[in-house]
């Protein structure tokens, strides 16, 4: 193959202005602070900074391992044709790249390794929920499959490199085709895969096929989704929300909550959600703008809230936040609430607590919550009080307009 030198030369070029560019960047990125972030939750750091920074010294030093390898390759080349012009035995390319595929071999092998290790050590903690616990024992299952044969395919793929090289002494066979390795090498990733698939989809109908009976029993939590916060709902003293109505959306109902229903009138909202541990949560999500993803990572949670659309999820959590501060050994450790879709410039602030507690505790928590339909929202609904008897005392009605 043949290569034109100006081509090779504009090429090369590019790949030092590009490399320099990149300095420059990093270069103004360590000079500049930013002036000031619009977040009521989050400090501003040197944390991302130092993030950044990482990543492109890394690329850098990539870079920088890739043209010392190209030096070292034209170094070797001309020292190749200055032994054949001194009629002197040329240097065996064959053994050199064979080498270089077992070398590659064992850094690759110990660079997965060390991904193993000390990536695989960040991972989230044991499942919080009971339906997560099924998911991790099918992400392990799938993670060790996978593992096996990319270990097994590097081994044989670089070790057939290094052990047939190429050589004066070895005639290469040609085996055009064969029956026998075509069956094996498609029947049993097939039936592999089909089991993955068979048992991934039972799994996620347990999941999501949730019995009626299991829905009713379930504890109710209204959560809706706008840019850029969650709004919580609870149901009353009745243990039934009250049904929503997007047309009623304002400043005072901000979840266009439908007072015509009377279960709405004994709504609580919260600026937390609160749930009891080994009881059945049903979370019921709609979004008011874009598309929105209540995502809890502890309890393997991911779900969409779409605007006009209502979606649920059910599931139950079996440990407790002051189970998980004592599991992790940090007495700070909160359950959070992450909105998992990039829906706008302050996505990354769409958080809120999620705790766990025991059944009396949530029963004193939720006795402690204010009621949606507040003052404010009285007044702006024409509401009044009326008393018209002591066993109808503090009963609420619409005023005649």
């Amino acid at each position: 193959m043949k290569f034109n030198k100006s081509f090779c030369t504009k090429i090369f070029i590019s790949g030092i202005g590009l490399l320099m560019l990149l300095i420059s960047n990093i270069t103004l990125a360590q000079d500049s602070t930013p002036a000031s972030v619009n977040s009521p939750t989050i400090e501003v750091s040197s944390a991302s900074d130092t993030m950044w920074l990482g990543i492109s010294y890394n690329v850098l030093i990539f870079l920088l391992v890739c043209i010392i390898i190209a030096v070292v390759g034209r170094i070797l080349k001309i020292y190749d044709l200055t032994l054949q012009m001194q009629s002197k035995k040329a240097m065996d390319w064959n053994k050199i790249m064979s080498f270089g595929f077992g070398l590659f071999l064992i850094v690759g092998l110990y660079g997965a390794y060390w991904e193993y290790t000390v990536q695989g050590s960040m991972i989230l903690p044991d499942a919080a929920s009971k339906h997560g616990v099924a998911i991790d024992e099918m992400f392990n299952a799938t993670l060790i499959i996978t593992t096996i044969v990319f270990v097994g395919t590097q081994i044989m793929l670089f070790g057939f490199a290094f052990i047939y090289r190429g050589s004066q002494l070895r005639k290469a066979h040609f085996l055009p085709h064969n029956n026998t390795i075509e069956k094996l090498w498609t029947i049993v990733p097939a039936i592999v895969l089909t089991i993955l698939v068979v048992f991934g989809s039972l799994t996620w109908k347990s999941i999501m096929d949730v019995p009626v009976s299991e829905q009713k029993s379930a504890l109710n939590v209204d959560v809706t989704a706008h840019q850029f916060a969650w709004e919580v709902r609870y149901p009353g003293k009745d243990g039934k929300l009250g049904l929503k109505n997007s047309k009623l959306y304002s400043s005072n109902n901000k979840v266009g909550v439908d007072f015509k229903d009377k279960n709405s009138y004994d709504d609580l909202t919260a600026d937390e959600i609160v749930v009891p541990v080994d009881k059945p949560v049903r979370v019921n999500l709609i979004a008011q703008d874009v598309i929105h993803s209540f995502y809890l990572p502890w309890f393997r949670v991911q779900i969409n809230a779409v605007p006009g659309l209502p979606t649920f999820f059910q599931f139950t959590p079996t440990i407790t936040t002051d189970a998980m501060r004592t599991k992790t050994d940090n007495p700070n450790f909160e359950y959070k609430l992450y909105c998992n879709k990039i829906c706008g410039g302050n996505h990354f602030n769409m958080q809120k607590v999620f705790r766990v507690v025991s059944v009396a505790e949530y029963r004193d928590w939720l006795s402690k919550q204010k009621p949606y339909l507040n003052d404010q929202l009285r007044k702006e609904l024409k509401m009044a009080v009326q008393t018209e008897n002591s066993a109808n005392k503090n009963k609420l009605a619409f005023n005649k307009i």
